[in-house]
């Protein structure tokens, strides 16, 4: 997998997009409002010319349209994750909640509706690439953190368990097992997960908390078995509890 270079190092100053969208007046319209905003913008319609984008430029960013007219849209952003870990943001006309958490299974970070709104589409390319950076700058934050049978590595965004398993994690998921270690056994609210996310309690929709809360709980599952490390207080948020795997 290509790791996403630094911005800093990128041969622009401008983060570097790769829209993919089929439909012209969409895709022209991004690429438009994106340039003029000082990214530096490319375009796709397919699979082959995502692998072309790929493997020619370092992409800091993926908007990605789910409904493509040669590959399905789930199948696109398997192949990126496959390939590199630049962040993802499904842009969909897909009503049904089940095609967004495919996607979001499949290692998305986000998503927004069509028709959206061009200021809030900015705000979650800007929120996203700015938690990227924070991720590969120096911190004063542990390596790596244990609890139970777990190892969480959030430079590498994995889990490890014994024997040397390994579950490659989402950026979005890294985020937020981050915020669960750094505020566990406390009662989060999913406004309050987002803004210490994002800086802004309004940077996601609360959905898009639960269907992370749920890929986490699956992949902390143990032999099938749900442990309670992220218990769910009805109505009021969630709690990470480390100290369950010791029940």
């Amino acid at each position: 997998m290509r790791a996403v270079s630094d911005i800093s190092d990128h041969v622009s100053p401008s983060p570097h997009l790769l829209v993919v969208e089929d439909d012209p007046e969409i895709r022209n319209l991004l690429l438009r409002f994106f340039s003029y905003g000082g990214y530096f913008v490319s375009s796709a319609i397919n699979l082959a010319e995502v692998k072309s984008c790929l493997e020619s430029s370092d992409i800091h960013m993926i908007l990605l349209d789910l409904m493509l007219p040669q590959e399905s849209g789930q199948e696109v952003c398997q192949y990126i994750r496959q390939t590199t870990d630049a962040p993802i943001i499904m842009v969909t006309a897909l009503a049904d909640i089940q095609d967004k958490v495919a996607g979001l299974n499949l290692g998305a970070d986000d998503y927004i509706s069509k028709p959206f709104d061009l200021a809030e589409l900015e705000a979650r390319v800007r929120a996203v690439l700015r938690r990227g950076k924070q991720l590969r700058q120096p911190s004063s934050l542990p390596d790596e953190y244990v609890f139970g049978p777990w190892k969480f590595v959030p430079a590498k965004r994995a889990l490890y368990r014994a024997p040397g398993i390994r579950l490659t994690l989402s950026g979005a998921e890294t985020d937020l097992m981050l915020v669960f270690w750094q505020h566990q056994q406390t009662l989060l609210s999913r406004t309050e997960i987002i803004g210490l996310i994002h800086g802004s309690p309004t940077a996601l929709e609360e959905r898009t908390i639960d269907l992370l809360v749920s890929r986490l709980r699956r992949k902390l599952a143990e032999g099938g078995r749900q442990l309670e490390l992220i218990r769910t207080v009805r109505g009021d948020g969630y709690i990470f509890d480390p100290l369950a795997c010791n029940q």
